[in-house]
């Protein structure tokens, strides 16, 4: 477990995980690509 020194430094490694995890994690479900990726391949598709 990752312990934090003071509330900013919690909050900016909340919202780099938060950002990971929704746009850059690679997904077997979506074909081995990111959401983001999936999401712009979705659109050009269309």
């Amino acid at each position: 477990m990752q312990k934090f020194d003071s509330m900013e430094q919690f909050k900016a490694a909340l919202i780099e995980y938060l950002d990971y995890y929704n746009n850059r994690r690679i997904k077997a479900k979506l074909n081995g690509l990111s959401p983001v990726e999936y999401r712009i391949q979705t659109v050009q598709v269309a």
